[in-house]
């Protein structure tokens, strides 16, 4: 499925996926793994998606992906390491991994639902 056209609910709907692997940036390799609980056929999708829980903080931008931002925070944390300095002023000031900016991430997922809501498939008339 072209990535930039598909809608979650359709790889779920046409597929059966139950899990689904999503790669983000492919020169970071985030795999993100969306897992599917339950489905109701006859829920509406008014208002979803819908943030339920969140844990940790984004990563940095280009931090070099799940290698590179174990490094980042091993160098943040560790006011003698070599890199200390220049990764505090590199990555954004104050940096927790543990902090949750929950208004951001209920915003992002907020701008989401329109386009969450399935398609409606168009009948031909012949």
């Amino acid at each position: 499925m072209d990535a930039r056209k598909a809608r979650l609910s359709d790889i779920v709907q046409e597929t059966g996926a139950k899990t689904i692997h999503y790669l983000y940036d492919f020169g970071d390799s985030w795999d993100h793994v969306i897992k599917l609980e339950k489905w109701f056929d006859n829920t509406t999708t008014e208002g979803l998606p819908l943030l339920l829980e969140a844990a940790g903080r984004c990563p940095p931008e280009d931090v070099g992906g799940a290698p590179g931002y174990a490094e980042y925070l091993d160098a943040i944390g560790d006011p003698a390491h070599p890199e200390h300095e220049h990764m505090r002023l590199w990555g954004p000031e104050r940096f927790d991994p543990n902090v949750v900016v929950r208004k951001a991430l209920e915003a992002a997922v907020n701008a989401l639902s329109g386009g969450w809501k399935p398609r409606r498939r168009s009948t031909r008339l012949t």
